[in-house]
């Protein structure tokens, strides 16, 4: 990760919510199976997503902000929320809607330094891999808290079940994200849970229709409920 905790001269921004229930994808060029971020973001937006999320670990500044600033301007047209993964300097010279950080991020660049440099009016995200996590990061200066992976999933080498879900939920003090291993099959095991906000990566970036795929997931998360496809 580049070294990030440096002076920034913060912007004006009105700061978005996270709704529940929210429809959330991250992007990462490795996962598009040839296609390009950006065909797939547009697609998703047709959709009907929420958020979408820049994450790429391999691609030079240049390039991050070539595509942050694709990406910024297509949320902003279409009233979709962006936010940028790891990089709060980033997040703040794209003028995106927030930051998203993992647990290891914390470790070079502390909440409230990542605070100060995206200021009080954008959105800061948390991960969380277990309820003790969770319980601690609950009462954080973070605007939302994501919480998994709860199925096995390529993007890590372990997964935390589902046990934890109505736990998450009943203690959870700001929105809540589930992610990880996501797909039409087991949707509806977190939504038996009371999962209302979903995270994916794969499963919309690599569908044959991706509009059709985002609208799905929409329709039922709207509904609470599934017709398993």
């Amino acid at each position: 990760m580049r070294a990030f905790c440096l002076r920034y001269e913060m912007r004006v921004h009105n700061k978005k919510i996270i709704g529940e229930p929210s429809l959330y994808l991250v992007l990462s060029e490795e996962y598009g199976a040839g296609r390009s971020v950006m065909s797939i973001a547009e697609e998703a937006v047709a959709g009907g997503i929420d958020i979408l999320q820049m994450r790429e670990k391999h691609k030079s500044r240049e390039d991050l902000l070539r595509l942050g600033s694709a990406l910024g301007e297509l949320c902003r047209k279409n009233k979709v929320t962006f936010i940028v993964n790891d990089d709060p300097l980033l997040a703040a010279e794209l003028d995106a809607d927030g930051v998203h950080m993992g647990q290891k991020d914390l470790q070079r660049c502390p909440l409230d330094e990542v605070r100060r440099i995206i200021g009080i009016d954008r959105i800061i995200g948390l991960s969380t891999h277990s309820l003790e996590q969770f319980q601690r990061a609950n009462t954080l200066d973070v605007d939302y808290l994501a919480f998994g992976p709860i199925f096995p999933t390529q993007t890590k080498d372990y997964s935390i079940g589902t046990a934890d879900i109505r736990e998450t939920l009943r203690v959870a003090l700001k929105p809540v994200v589930f992610i990880g291993g996501v797909n039409t099959a087991n949707l509806g095991i977190l939504l038996k849970e009371g999962a209302a906000s979903m995270a994916l990566i794969r499963d919309i970036m690599q569908a044959d229709d991706v509009a059709s795929r985002t609208a799905w997931y929409k329709s039922q998360l709207a509904k609470g409920g599934i017709n398993a496809k």
